[in-house]
């Protein structure tokens, strides 16, 4: 499973309408590299790991040399000192900020729950637009300079991906439709969840924006994606606008990107971001949480849709909070905000 934080629609969009033919060609390619994967399960079966209660990161950063070929060579172990290579160096210490994120806010340990490596590769191919969770490792590409910068260096990123690992290891939510579009909003919240931490901010002063500093100068946008605004990330004539949804009357049917599942993410997405300033604080420590815990629980399917998962942080909420909860409130007005009932 290969899960990219850029989706096919603003490449398929450069592919068309870039005025750079490079920029074009580019574009190309890394659809052809993502569309090679399509044949695969949509569900990755995972063996649960053992336990391990040392809680001390195991990174490995390694360097593909501009080639399509994984893994490259390794550059930088765990405990080692910088390379000097701006690309390794940073993506070694988001390696190290998202695990510290799921330590202190949520006892995990690693990706996986029992201390799994955090191997990355960076400078994927020839300046690659987008980067991956490939369901062992991460891949970054450099970014074409003119419409992407490197995609080591949003946080966001780094979490997103990440994520995506975690939610392998437990709800395994099929990369399809709804299914799908829940597996893309969780990597959204968490990304987002860790960068606030990282930074110290409250949900009133978080900027809700996914892939912030991502576009390149002169690119008529601010992010791949807004939580609090769908829909209003970016409007440029190379890239599109930005077409994600924040409410199920908008929801986009599609058989497109797995049934719209970078786009439809927009609706849950925008339910977290509601739930999270209604309560207030630091978003990890309730909203977070809950979203955490009904992630982790073991009670959700591999197929459940936006209705099935409003219900679960409904009961998670309940759980925790009490059926008469300010949270609980909060979690079934956000759900009904964007038009799912719990």
């Amino acid at each position: 499973m290969r899960c990219h934080i850029v989706p096919p629609h603003m490449l398929e969009r450069i592919a068309r309408d870039a005025g750079d033919p490079a920029l074009r060609d580019r574009a190309r390619r890394t659809l052809a590299l993502t569309s090679a994967y399509r044949s695969e399960r949509r569900t990755l079966q995972v063996t649960a790991p053992a336990p391990n209660e040392d809680f001390v990161p195991n990174r490995t950063i390694r360097d593909a040399g501009h080639r399509e070929e994984l893994p490259g060579e390794a550059v930088r172990a765990e405990g080692e000192p910088a390379t000097g290579d701006k690309v390794a160096d940073q993506n070694y210490d988001w390696l190290g900020a998202t695990f510290d994120f799921f330590e202190a806010a949520y006892r995990r340990n690693s990706i996986d729950g029992a201390g799994l490596p955090l191997i990355s590769t960076v400078h994927y191919g020839d300046s690659y637009d987008n980067a991956f969770w490939n369901g062992q490792q991460m891949v970054y590409g450099d970014g074409d300079g003119t419409l992407f910068t490197e995609f080591t260096g949003p946080l966001d990123v780094t979490g997103h991906e990440l994520t995506h690992g975690i939610t392998q290891y437990t709800a395994n939510l099929e990369y399809y439709s709804q299914p799908g579009a829940l597996n893309e909003s969780i990597s959204d919240v968490f990304g987002s969840l860790i960068k606030q931490w990282h930074l110290g901010q409250s949900a009133d002063q978080a900027d809700w924006l996914i892939g912030a500093g991502l576009l390149a100068e002169g690119v008529n946008g601010v992010a791949l994606r807004s939580m609090k605004e769908p829909g209003t990330a970016y409007d440029d004539p190379q890239l599109g606008k930005d077409p994600q949804p924040g409410h199920m009357d908008h929801y986009v049917e599609t058989y497109r990107d797995n049934g719209g599942v970078h786009v439809n993410s927009g609706i849950p997405n925008h339910a977290f971001y509601l739930a999270a300033t209604a309560i207030g604080g630091n978003a990890w420590e309730k909203a977070g949480r809950i979203w955490y815990d009904t992630l982790t629980g073991g009670t959700l399917e591999t197929d459940t849709d936006f209705k099935g998962f409003a219900a679960a942080t409904l009961e998670t909420a309940t759980r925790l909070y009490g059926a008469d909860g300010a949270e609980t409130g909060a979690v079934r007005q956000a759900w009904t905000g964007v038009g799912v009932s719990p």
